[in-house]
């Protein structure tokens, strides 16, 4: 009976931790209105794309961008995995599947959108940047 129980209560953790989750990805410009902040957000193939698994580990990674972004960014990877152990939750697919459907409807990898809180863009990047992580931050201000 104590084995059920501390069965039914990880499986409880689980659903709950999921649910969290996607309440966080579907309030992402909410989230970005209340805390007065912009959207980055990028389009990756994170187990297949080249270029976008350089953007995040050249930007996204880097010390001074996550200095700057944690103050004024709300920073989104709508991923689209192809290997199957990679595969996302189906709610996260339907949202990234949404933010496709209106900011990136040529399947662009990688394609970086800076928005305001109201999700009208500001700035694109069509292909992995080619400015330094000081210019490319610079252009995010």
């Amino acid at each position: 009976m104590k084995a059920f129980l501390s069965f039914i209560l990880l499986v409880v953790i689980s659903f709950s931790s999921k649910a969290q989750e996607y309440q966080q990805v579907d309030s992402l410009f909410a989230k970005a209105k209340s805390e007065n902040k912009k959207v980055l957000l990028y389009f990756s193939g994170s187990d297949w794309c080249a270029p976008c698994i350089r953007f995040k580990k050249k930007y996204i990674e880097n010390a001074d961008f996550k200095e700057f972004a944690k103050n004024n960014l709300i920073v989104y990877n709508a991923d689209f995995p192809r290997k199957k152990n990679n595969q996302l939750n189906k709610e996260i697919v339907k949202f990234n599947e949404e933010l496709a459907d209106n900011y990136n409807k040529t399947g662009a990898f990688p394609k970086i959108i800076l928005l305001d809180f109201n999700g009208f863009i500001i700035k694109e990047w069509l292909e992995l940047p080619t400015e330094s992580i000081e210019e490319f931050i610079k252009n995010l201000k």
